[in-house]
């Protein structure tokens, strides 16, 4: 993709995410591949809502050396090259700190509740990554193990990051994990969370190739793993 038209994409997922209150300050960071070789990122220190097109910085993948553009690159930098390595599919990210489900990241609990069609069939269940250093490598070590089935990670203590195949779609991806959390907070506070039946999970998994989804996914994985522990619903 031209870098022109890819930098003011990222201001726009920038200006997006800071008005939907998924970021405050210089919080979050967004990335893009230009190519097999190179990275766009977000600079260090600045807030998502007031960026330039002509500030974000070319990255080379491999190295992590900026080759251009003035400043460092996001402090979440290695997490996003880490991504890259381990997932070839994967060609935006974006990673923020919706408020619910960051709320469910502080308390420890994943989004794996079985309750929304419209979830089940774009990402399955949003796994929690033990906690890592922000800033340090620790932080993709966490993530790693959930590379090959998800899509949207919550991270302890931390936030959420997303994955796709464009910037949009790391985007709407990143608000299904917040209205995913807001719905299962709402539906905890009114005493219950009802999950969907083993047939009808099912049939949503069964339904992505219908839809024409890419990306990963946990599948029927979710099911089977709820029969080998007895959990049948």
């Amino acid at each position: 993709m031209n870098k022109i038209t890819l930098a003011h994409e990222i201001v726009e997922i920038g200006r997006r995410i800071y008005q939907s209150g998924f970021v405050a300050a210089n919080d979050g960071n967004i990335s893009a591949r230009v190519d097999e070789e190179h990275v766009m990122i977000t600079p260090s220190g600045v807030s998502k809502g007031f960026m330039k097109a002509d500030s974000m910085l070319l990255i080379h993948l491999a190295s992590g050396e900026v080759v251009d553009g003035a400043g460092r690159p996001s402090t979440e930098g290695a997490m996003h090259f880490d991504i890259y390595k381990h997932r070839p599919d994967v060609r935006a990210i974006v990673h923020a700190h919706p408020p619910t489900a960051t709320g469910f990241a502080v308390a420890g609990i994943p989004l794996d509740q079985l309750a929304m069609p419209e979830l089940i069939v774009s990402m399955g269940t949003i796994p929690l990554a033990p906690y890592g250093t922000p800033g340090t490598a620790e932080l993709p070590e966490t993530l790693r193990p959930f590379y090959e089935e998800h899509d949207a990670i919550l991270l302890a203590n931390h936030g959420a990051v997303a994955m796709g195949r464009t910037l949009t779609e790391a985007l709407f991806k990143m608000e299904s994990v917040e209205m995913c959390a807001k719905i299962l907070f709402t539906a905890r506070m009114l005493g219950r969370v009802r999950e969907l039946p083993d047939e009808q999970v099912d049939k949503l998994v069964e339904a992505r190739s219908f839809y024409g989804l890419q990306g990963a996914h946990p599948g029927k994985k979710i099911i089977q793993q709820r029969r080998d522990k007895g959990e049948k619903k």
